[in-house]
């Protein structure tokens, strides 16, 4: 059963995050020590001062809840999206997915434009915001996919495109694999290619290519704290994140900094209401589980794929190792733009969407 869902956060909740925010205890801070033990004190302040008196929570949820929003229980899971459909009743059905510490926020940007020309499924992750936390084990990207084909068939929906980055990129690569008869296609914003196996083939490769392997062999080398603790501790950080607002909101306004384009101009109304889908929801540590319960190895798609490889992201895909993988049938390269694609260059990020399948029909 599918039923309409309205966000309607109690009074009594932001009433007790305001209070939370005025009680704060403020750590200690290195002097210059700027971002090398991590975010900044001054930021931080700066966020939450006006997360208490400036953000006004009420104007964003009544802009949620403009958007047509929905329930359904699937394999014993609630699951929360958006389902905006298209003037055109052929239009092809997009389902866009988001990853962490993103939500459906994410695509808020890009509805009015890809609206224009698909109908729009935008769910948001078993565990992660509206759709709450997950209840038992075994909720990996591939169980999401089933999750979201299940989804669309509710929908009567029988073919269909995939799009996502970070988690979304991995859920839709599934996705496309587990039903190839109903993806269309698969475009992702972000594709981690790690070398092939024995790899030794450094020289055979373009210079851009070797400076992006360079990349991801630090990035493997040096994983980020939040990926190593919420890959082996994910219950032991949510007591810090769900008890305390600051806490969740420097958790993820880290990311946001660290992976974007410092030319972006993310609105900080946009990086709270992203915020906040943790904090009032609780899903703190459920999101996280999904770091401990997906051990990803390769993820083979037999679908058409496009990648659009923005220059800031986490690390860059190497065109080489993905169409040993991947049927490529679009690449683009962005000089602009990070990690949150969508919220960072929305126009660009929904060009890119139509542009490839426009290419497949």
């Amino acid at each position: 059963m599918i039923k309409p869902f309205r966000v309607d956060i109690p009074q009594a909740d932001l009433t007790d995050l305001t209070d939370r925010l005025g009680r704060t205890r403020w750590p200690g801070e290195l002097p210059d020590a700027g971002w090398d033990y991590g975010i900044p004190l001054a930021r931080v302040r700066e966020l939450a001062d006006h997360w208490r008196t400036g953000y006004d929570w009420r104007r964003h949820e009544a802009a949620l809840n403009e958007l047509p929003q929905y329930t359904t229980e699937i394999d014993g899971q609630n699951v929360h999206f958006l389902h905006v459909r298209c003037a055109d009743p052929d239009a092809l059905p997009l389902i866009l997915t988001h990853g962490w510490p993103g939500s459906i926020v994410e695509f808020l940007d890009v509805i009015g434009p890809l609206s224009e020309y698909f109908h729009l499924v935008i769910p948001s992750i078993p565990g992660y915001g509206f759709s709450g936390p997950t209840r038992e084990r075994g909720w990996d990207v591939h169980r999401i996919a089933r999750a979201w084909a299940e989804l669309m068939h509710r929908l009567g929906y029988r073919r269909y495109g995939a799009q996502g980055g970070d988690w979304g990129s991995a859920i839709s690569r599934a996705l496309g694999a587990y039903v190839p008869d109903n993806v269309v296609g698969v475009h992702l914003n972000y594709l981690p290619t790690p070398p092939p196996p024995n790899w030794t083939g450094d020289d055979e490769l373009s210079e851009q290519d070797r400076e992006r392997l360079a990349g991801i062999r630090r990035y493997v080398a040096q994983r980020p704290g939040y990926q190593v603790l919420q890959s082996t501790r994910p219950q032991t950080v949510a007591y810090a994140l769900t008890d305390s607002p600051v806490g969740q909101l420097a958790w993820i306004a880290e990311r946001f900094t660290e992976w974007t384009d410092p030319r972006s101009t993310i609105p900080v109304d946009r990086l709270l209401t992203n915020v906040m889908l943790y904090w009032l929801t609780g899903t703190a540590g459920s999101s996280a589980r999904l770091h401990r319960e997906s051990l990803i190895g390769p993820l083979p798609c037999p679908v058409p794929v496009g990648v659009a490889v923005f220059a800031h992201d986490i690390t860059l895909a190497v065109r080489p190792f993905a169409e040993r993988t991947y049927p490529i049938v679009r690449w683009t390269e962005f000089d602009r733009g990070g990690h949150f694609a969508a919220m960072e260059m929305p126009a660009e990020f929904a060009d890119d969407v139509r542009a490839f399948f426009w290419g497949l029909r």
